[in-house]
């Protein structure tokens, strides 16, 4: 009986290690997906609105879920309290800060910062050309990233139970 239950443990325990790993598959293109509607939100804030940078930002970490959402409302904080800084420096201390809690990967993190160096940095139509460029850039990552997901997702929760089944029959 015991030997029954600890399989049963085990079995379990690597799938849920597969639906976990699937589960980052799933998540990266929602991520991207809300920084592309962050950034567009954003285009409108600084173009149409002639919001200042820090405030439009916040307005855009109020529109969007999750931690892209907290990577916006982060580098509106950094903006209004580091007088010192530049607008580059506070956007990449924001991404650093919250990349770990992301699922996303480093072309991603190139698209953005190098969307910051901009930010801020010139007039309201170049600003719009940038952010309209990350944005057909991070809409290409996207598009690899639903590859990606329908390509591993079923793989990874295929792999966790199999792989639990394996260790079951090697252990007993």
């Amino acid at each position: 009986m015991m030997k029954i239950i600890g399989a049963l443990i085990i079995i379990f325990s690597l799938t849920m290690i597969g639906f976990q790993a699937a589960s980052m598959f799933s998540n990266r293109p929602k991520e991207i997906r809300r920084i592309i509607i962050g950034l567009q939100v954003l285009e409108t804030e600084i173009c149409y609105g002639s919001t200042a940078l820090p405030q439009a930002l916040l307005h855009v970490a109020k529109r969007v879920r999750g931690n892209v959402g907290e990577l916006f409302y982060l580098a509106s904080g950094f903006l209004t309290h580091y007088d010192g800084l530049s607008t580059s420096d506070c956007w990449e201390m924001a991404i650093d800060k919250m990349w770990g809690k992301t699922v996303m990967k480093k072309p991603e993190k190139e698209i953005l910062l190098h969307l910051g160096k901009i930010l801020g940095q010139s007039d309201r139509s170049d600003q719009q050309k940038h952010i309209r460029l990350a944005v057909i850039n991070l809409q290409s990552e996207e598009e690899e990233a639903r590859n990606d997901q329908k390509k591993y997702e079923k793989m990874c929760k295929s792999l966790g139970f199999l792989g639990g089944i394996l260790a079951v029959i090697l252990i007993y």
